[in-house]
């Protein structure tokens, strides 16, 4: 595995009243996925259970309400074939956020994570805390709670890179008869945008610039709303933003890049996070890979050659 920047902690001294470090376990770790992709692995029963507790432990849910009041109940199994039964109740639910549970099935705790995105990355600070630190200093000495935490979010990352590789992103690319800075145009400018592409309301070429256009789904029956953000821009070279809908699940990110050739140019396009659309027939791969060849493949070639 790679380096990873993580902090983790745990100190058994005597504290202020206030303090809580001598009965708290916390890391934080810098994820390599999206946000949406991370919560959608926290709170999904199919997922989690495939990642969640110490090196050689497996799972099975039972229950798991991922509300405020919600109970989540699942055995998990251990190397040596020792079942642990589990019962939390969720306290407190913010998609993509924060998420608090109350463990009750001893050694009893409350588990505070949240997650913060950092463009297509996640930080996620994970806490522990115990009601009290005799009962946190024997967890730590009997289960190795403290290592166990570690291994727990090390899995995490090992299956978001395990998940993101089972789809690879979708990618096309043509060599058009046009100078860059042409190019460049035709991606940016929303006048020209429309003559191929989609026509938007208003369009930056800005990090940071959100901007929303409504698409029809395959059949033409349906229509969805495309929400997309800036979130990378170098002239004549490089433009990505985020690929969302209104209503679903699901996050992605399209990038343009293009590349000189004296008078003319190649434009690579990658779509990637795919694999996170799942509600609809609408947002299967293949017609996206359908779409978009169309839209590169046919739409910006004829584009270019009528200018």
């Amino acid at each position: 595995m790679t380096q990873k920047k993580e902090a983790i902690y745990y100190r058994m001294m005597t504290k202020e009243k206030h303090d809580t470090t001598d009965r708290e376990l916390s890391i934080s770790r810098l994820l390599n996925a999206p946000v949406q992709l991370v919560w959608k692995v926290f709170t999904t029963p199919e997922h989690i259970k495939q990642w969640w507790g110490p090196n050689g432990f497996t799972n099975t849910i039972d229950k798991m309400e991922v509300k405020p009041g919600g109970t989540w109940e699942f055995v998990m199994h251990g190397p040596d074939g020792t079942d642990f039964k589990n019962k939390s109740i969720f306290k407190e639910i913010v998609k993509e956020k924060r998420i608090v549970f109350e463990h009750l099935s001893g050694p009893k705790f409350t588990t505070t994570i949240t997650f913060e995105a950092q463009g297509q990355k996640t930080l996620i600070s994970w806490r522990m805390l115990f009601e009290s630190k005799e009962e946190f200093s024997q967890v730590v000495k009997t289960f190795k709670a403290d290592i166990g935490l570690k291994q727990n979010i090390d899995k995490l990352e090992d299956y978001l890179i395990a998940e993101g590789k089972k789809s690879e992103a979708f990618t096309i690319e043509r060599t058009f008869n046009a100078p860059v800075a042409l190019v460049w145009k035709a991606l940016t400018n929303k006048d020209e945008m429309k003559k191929w592409y989609f026509d938007l309301e208003e369009f930056k070429s800005e990090p940071g610039f959100k901007f929303k256009f409504v698409g029809q789904g395959k059949d033409g029956t349906k229509h969805f709303v495309h929400l997309c953000e800036i979130t990378e821009v170098e002239e004549n070279k490089k433009l990505a933003y985020s690929w969302s809908y209104e209503g679903f699940e699901g996050y992605s990110v399209v990038t343009f890049e293009l590349v000189e050739h004296g008078s003319k140019t190649t434009l690579k396009l990658t779509h990637a996070g795919l694999e996170t659309f799942h509600a609809l027939p609408d947002f299967a791969r293949q017609n996206f890979v359908e779409g978009w060849t169309a839209i590169i493949g046919t739409n910006l070639e004829n584009y270019f050659g009528n200018n």
